[in-house]
């Protein structure tokens, strides 16, 4: 049978933006409620009160709020590492596409800090490098479908613990953060234990406050917690 509980979480649920404000607790129940009774009445096939409607939200608001990834394993001294001059490249998978990356990887200087990510999906590959090298790998790839190419670029990493990989909603806290705050994240790479994201140039400043902020708010629940 569906419940009131059940119709008034799908409809918050279906509106990422609806449902980072319950869950912050900053949205006026009674306006909201208001809001969404016809469909909530449509979908349940009657009418409903809206202090039941009210009642649902409260409820859905604190379940959110206690399911909440508040520990999603940051290090204890975690810190935000800003790179900036990248290039980005989107190539077509090839045969011969392989081998040129073999010899790409031995122009980078790893131990001075260079940056060169790889990561194949199943019709591209996405290379990630610093500009300084931007010739050298167009060069390289001139002959491969070059399908996105994007220059000053900036990424931000940070570590994570060990369960990182396991903890379900961990990569959504993060993601759900920079979405909240209207910041386009333009290419993601991770490991079991460090997270970089990667934007444009525009965006980079507005990402570093924005996951600075989470981090914050993590350690200070941390320290809050019972």
């Amino acid at each position: 049978m569906v419940t009131v509980s059940a119709v008034v979480k799908k409809l918050v649920d279906e509106k990422p933006l609806l449902q980072e404000g319950l869950r912050q607790g900053i949205v006026n129940f009674a306006a909201l409620a208001e809001r969404i009774k016809p469909q909530a009445e449509q979908q349940l096939g009657k009418r409903i009160k809206e202090a039941a409607i009210v009642m649902a939200l409260r409820r859905h608001g604190e379940a959110l709020e206690e399911s909440d990834v508040r520990q999603i394993g940051f290090e204890p001294h975690t810190q935000l590492t800003l790179k900036t001059n990248l290039a980005y490249f989107s190539v077509k998978r090839s045969v011969q596409l392989f081998r040129k990356l073999e010899a790409l990887y031995k122009i980078f200087d790893y131990e001075a800090g260079d940056t060169f990510n790889v990561i194949h999906g199943n019709n591209e590959v996405s290379i990630i490098a610093n500009d300084k090298h931007e010739k050298r790998i167009a060069a390289a790839l001139e002959d491969e479908r070059i399908t996105t190419k994007e220059k000053n670029l900036v990424s931000i990493s940070m570590s994570f613990g060990r369960d990182f990989p396991y903890t379900p909603g961990a990569l959504f806290a993060v993601t759900r953060k920079l979405y909240w705050d209207n910041v386009n994240i333009f290419e993601i790479v991770s490991a079991a234990t460090e997270l970089t994201l990667i934007f444009q140039k525009k965006d980079a400043m507005r990402a570093y406050a924005s996951l600075q902020e989470l981090i914050d708010e993590k350690r200070h629940t941390a320290h809050s917690a019972p």
